[in-house]
């Protein structure tokens, strides 16, 4: 039974009639073939890649699981469409909260139209892929089983500010991630970036390997980043990971190594670590005036034991 996926933030989505993915009860999304090369383009790279025994087996994981592909009926009720069997990455995941950031300063590549560059470059210069070397596309994010899922309109997260980006990065950690909220608490930072296992430490194993690899060039590629809060809000262990996504316009590396990428993907990390780093701080800081509270007790308690 094919239906429209529940915590999609970004691209075509599968609603009012439109072509978009769908997802089954079997942990599969369905993603339909773009027209032109953008589809077979896509359909050759998950192939080649998937089959590629020169990648690293810490890195395919990485990258959704490729089934192949299947005729399906399409969502916009067309008929039968060619569709990419992917692995549904939040498959089982509980309310998840999601961020879809598209990596580069540059998302058109080479082999582009001068009317999709352009079109491509009013896009990257409105928002934050230039002065970052990344972009929001969208998210959600869950607070609270009463209020359910933060989830800002594509208008607003185009318009986004370095500042709200930053903003973002930090709401997606907090125990007070509400829509008015302008100082996030980051209190689950370190068990969603955190860690030997964290979303911090598998942005650094990626970049790693972008820092050697050659053989293709990600334009328009999006880090998909997801969590369980709601877990960590009732004291349990939680969910966190990335997969990268969105394929249609990946090139031969040619021996070159994929600074466009690269250069986005460091600055992610950048703003991730500042956000680890001033949490470090400011559970310091809490431990300290804690620590010098109960000081200030004990000093009390002996003045007082003393003056009876």
């Amino acid at each position: 039974m094919f239906k429209f996926p529940d915590h999609q933030v970004a691209g075509h989505q599968a609603c009012r009639g439109q072509l978009g993915p769908l997802t089954d009860d079997s942990g599969r999304f369905y993603k339909p073939l773009q027209d032109g090369e953008r589809g077979s383009k896509e359909v050759a790279f998950y192939t080649m890649f998937s089959s590629n025994t020169s990648i690293p087996g810490h890195i395919h994981k990485f990258f959704p699981v490729f089934y192949g592909t299947q005729l399906v009926e399409a969502s916009d009720g067309s008929g039968l469409c060619p569709h990419l069997v992917l692995q549904d990455v939040v498959s089982g995941c509980c309310n998840p909260s999601i961020m879809d950031i598209k990596i580069g300063s540059r998302t058109w590549h080479p082999e582009a139209s001068n009317e999709y560059i352009e079109k491509c470059l009013k896009k990257d210069r409105k928002s934050t892929s230039v002065s970052l070397g990344f972009r929001m596309s969208g998210l959600q994010i869950f607070e609270c089983k009463e209020s359910g899922f933060w989830k800002p309109g594509k208008k607003q997260v185009k318009d986004f500010t370095p500042e709200d980006v930053r903003l973002v990065l930090r709401k997606f950690v907090s125990s007070n991630s509400s829509v008015d909220s302008r100082n996030p608490d980051c209190s689950f930072a370190h068990s969603v970036y955190g860690g030997s296992a964290g979303i911090l430490a598998q942005l650094l194993d990626l970049k790693e390997w972008f820092e050697n690899q050659t053989m293709y060039h990600f334009y328009s590629c999006s880090v998909l980043m997801f969590c369980e809060k709601e877990p960590l809000l009732e004291g349990r262990a939680s969910v966190a990971g990335i997969k990268l996504i969105d394929f249609a316009h990946i090139v031969e590396g040619k021996g070159v190594i994929d600074h466009n990428f690269l250069g986005g993907l460091c600055s992610l990390i950048k703003f991730v670590s500042e956000i680890l780093d001033s949490s470090d701080e400011s559970a310091t800081k809490a431990c300290d005036q804690s620590l010098q509270s109960g000081i200030q007790e004990d000093i009390i308690s002996a003045d007082n034991g003393q003056n009876q």
